[in-house]
């Protein structure tokens, strides 16, 4: 259970107030066990629901960003535009702020780590695991074994945000 909490933890940073780590949690093991997610034959159940919880905080995005468009839409069409136009989203500040100290504070935990960089840098340009590997000339051996650092050094770092 504390890995789940800290996993839940982890995904639902940045959720606004009212949609914490507990009910991402909650609507995972919700959704497993009305079988609309099913658990994979061979899939440790902590990896499975972990990836139940990030598509749970990613769809809740996903619809965040659809309803900007859609307000910032009926707003361009009131004054002339059209729904054909394409549409610009506005970055909260305060968000911004926050992946920024975010982002700066991930390079500062894996500065001595040539791997893990390289890492975060395939995944912030939107490459899969493969083409990480391709792309920066890492083993699938090494590419699991950072993976693993990576995730126990922001479990850690986690924690310690966390503590009051």
């Amino acid at each position: 259970m504390a890995r789940l909490k800290a996993l839940a933890q982890l995904w639902s940073r940045g959720l606004p107030e009212g949609f914490g780590w507990a009910d991402v949690l909650h609507e995972a093991i919700v959704r497993v066990l009305d079988g609309s997610r099913v658990w994979p034959f061979g899939v440790p159940i902590l990896a499975f629901l972990s990836g139940v919880m990030r598509s749970i905080c990613d769809d809740y995005w996903r619809r965040v960003r659809h309803e900007q468009r859609l307000l910032v839409s009926r707003d361009d069409q009131s004054r002339g535009g059209s729904l054909a136009d394409p549409v610009d989203e506005v970055s909260d500040p305060e968000r911004v702020a926050v992946a920024v100290a975010s982002l700066a504070e991930i390079f500062r935990l894996f500065a001595g780590d040539p791997i893990a960089l390289k890492i975060i840098d395939g995944m912030a340009n939107g490459l899969a695991a493969r083409e990480i590997c391709s792309a920066y000339g890492i083993s699938a051996l090494d590419y699991d074994t950072a993976r693993r650092r990576m995730r126990r050094t922001l479990l850690r770092h986690q924690r310690t945000w966390s503590e009051p």
